[in-house]
C-alpha cells in the first residue's frame, strides 16, 4: 500500500471514531445528525481511496460520492425540518425528552 492510502485510512478512521463518539454521546438532535454526517463522510473518503488506489484512471467512485453527498444534504435537511418543528412545538430538541413521539 502506497503512504497516501494510509494517510487517507487514518484519516477516515479519525473522522468515524468522532462520528460514533459524537452519535452516541449526545442528546441533541442537531449533534447526533453531525454524527452521522461524520461517520457517512468517512466512509465515502474511504470508498474514494481504495478506489483510487486500484483503478487510478476511474471516475466512478467520484460521481457515486458526488450522489451520494446530495442524498446527504437531502437527509440532514428533513433532519433540520424534524429538530425545528420540534423545537418549535416542544422548545427542545433534546432526544430525551422526544419519547412521546408517535409513529
Amino acid at each position: 500500500m502506497t503512504l497516501e492510502l494510509v494517510v487517507t485510512l487514518i484519516i477516515a478512521a479519525a473522522m468515524f471514531g468522532t462520528g460514533i463518539y459524537g452519535a452516541l454521546s449526545q442528546t441533541n438532535l442537531v449533534m447526533i445528525m453531525m454524527g452521522i454526517e461524520l461517520i457517512l463522510a468517512a466512509a465515502l473518503l474511504n470508498l474514494v481511496a481504495f478506489w483510487r488506489y486500484l483503478h487510478p484512471d476511474a471516475i466512478e467512485a467520484q460521481m457515486f460520492v458526488l450522489i451520494v453527498m446530495t442524498v446527504m444534504a437531502v437527509e440532514m435537511a428533513v433532519g433540520f425540518a424534524v429538530a425545528i418543528t420540534r423545537f418549535r412545538s416542544r422548545g427542545s430538541v433534546e432526544m430525551e425528552e422526544a419519547q412521546e413521539l408517535k409513529g
